[in-house]
């Protein structure tokens, strides 16, 4: 089984080559990115059947980072993580704009639902009542 980049090809698909970059687990999680919009190619939105070439800039939203890509090489074959990252190289502003959020993120401690003070004891059986509730 070949695993590295191949520089034969001349173009390839955009989910295939996304699947093959390891940008998304699955193939068809790459076509519902692609059809929902997340995906754009040289600044215009993509089809998944839409032909990548080396030298093409692709960015692209996953959950909370964006990521902008230049292709160096094409892939139809999935191989390991440290091939697929040969595929690619992210912009030196992305990877900036990409640590800035994540700073942000972490210092605002967004998506962390803390209570102020820890459960009493009549809180706890309160919680305890509800979790054993069938």
């Amino acid at each position: 089984m070949k695993h590295a980049p191949d520089q034969t090809l001349a173009e390839v698909r955009a989910d295939l080559w996304l699947w093959a970059a390891r940008i998304y687990k699955t193939r068809s999680l790459a076509k519902q990115a692609i059809d929902g919009g997340k995906v754009d190619v040289n600044g215009v939105g993509c089809k998944p059947s839409k032909a990548l070439h080396v030298g093409d800039r692709v960015r692209l939203t996953r959950g909370e980072e964006r990521l902008e890509l230049e292709i160096q090489a094409l892939s139809e074959q999935r191989g390991p993580a440290s091939m697929a990252q040969m595929l690619y190289r992210e912009t030196e502003a992305s990877r900036v704009a990409r640590d800035q959020a994540r700073e942000l993120r972490r210092l605002s401690g967004v998506g962390l639902n803390r209570p102020a003070s820890r459960p009493n004891k009549q809180q706890r059986r309160e919680l305890r009542r509800l979790k054993d509730f069938p």
